[in-house]
């Protein structure tokens, strides 16, 4: 399993166990706003390099 499917099993696992807690939108708040914040905070060399991987990594 790459890592980018662990990451996305965990967000989906996270996302599941703060539903019933918390409710429905403050958990989607979460598991979309805690990588958005993530890649906002990413200096803009470290976002070409990320997004240079990202399409290596699909093959373009």
């Amino acid at each position: 399993m790459s890592n980018r499917a662990k990451i996305a099993v965990g967000g989906v696992a996270v996302g599941l166990l703060l539903m019933p807690l918390i409710g429905f939108w403050l958990s989607l708040l979460v598991v979309i706003g805690i990588p958005t914040a993530a890649y906002l905070m990413l200096d803009p060399s470290q976002r070409r390099r990320l997004r240079r991987v990202s399409k290596r990594e699909l093959g373009r």
